[in-house]
């Protein structure tokens, strides 16, 4: 009987190392040992008795937590980056990032500021980024021309990106800039495309010129200045599991 036991992916992602969908890559690359043992097969299930090795470290649970940073435009949503460049784990305190294994929430465009769920917690990550769980992402977006009514209508129904269709929205046009031939409006999706938002906008006619995510399932800013972040309270990690 294995009633106790569990899928070593979802056991890496409790334990901190990262998305469950990133742990199952890490199994597959031959980079965990339990007991002693190399892992390759993907849905082998283990028990709170064995010993579990990632990269040559043992694996240990570790209190789970939970972070939204106000990422400025200019970082990639990544834990590293092999070519140096600078990422969100770089406004984060040295410690924080050491001690807790903390990573990234999905991703934001290098070009793209805001929202970003930051924790080590696998399990409620891979729940947030699966689209059919349809947790709803609210974007700022300011666009280059004066938006029409028919362009707003195909957004909140729909468009055509990478030939497949997006899902219903919800848009509201915030005000007008007459003088500078542009609009602000606020669109909230509950899928995670690549560049969706952008290409969304570009699809009706009306290119971003400058984008920045201010929710995430609930979750906002409250304040946070620009590259500063918080631990996410407790009534909003409970919203967030009830999605």
């Amino acid at each position: 009987m294995d009633d106790n036991k569990e899928r070593l992916q979802k056991v890496m992602a409790q334990g901190g190392i990262a998305s469950r969908r990133k742990c199952e890559e890490i199994i597959t690359q031959g980079r965990v040992k339990v007991n002693g043992e190399i892992v390759t097969t993907l849905g082998t299930k283990v028990s709170k008795n064995d010993e579990i090795v990632v990269d040559g470290k043992p694996l240990f649970k570790q209190e789970l937590v939970y972070y939204v940073l106000n990422k400025p435009t200019g970082y990639l949503t990544t834990v590293s980056d092999k070519l140096g460049r600078r990422t969100v784990m770089d406004l984060l305190e040295k410690q924080t990032v050491d001690a807790e294994r903390i990573f990234p929430v999905g991703r934001l465009d290098y070009d793209t500021s805001g929202v970003l769920l930051l924790t080590n917690d696998g399990t409620l990550s891979y729940k947030l980024t699966r689209s059919e769980k349809e947790v709803e992402k609210v974007y700022q977006a300011r666009l280059d021309g004066i938006i029409t009514q028919e362009a707003v209508e195909r957004l909140l129904k729909g468009v055509m990106i990478d030939n497949v269709m997006t899902k219903r929205s919800h848009v509201e046009v915030v005000s007008f800039d007459r003088k500078n031939k542009s609009t602000l409006i606020k669109l909230g999706i509950t899928e995670g495309r690549n560049r969706q938002v952008r290409k969304m906008c570009e699809a009706v006619g009306f290119p971003v010129k400058k984008l920045k995510r201010i929710s995430f399932g609930g979750v906002t800013l409250d304040g946070l200045g620009v590259g500063e972040y918080r631990k996410l309270k407790p009534h909003e990690i409970k919203k967030l599991y009830s999605l």
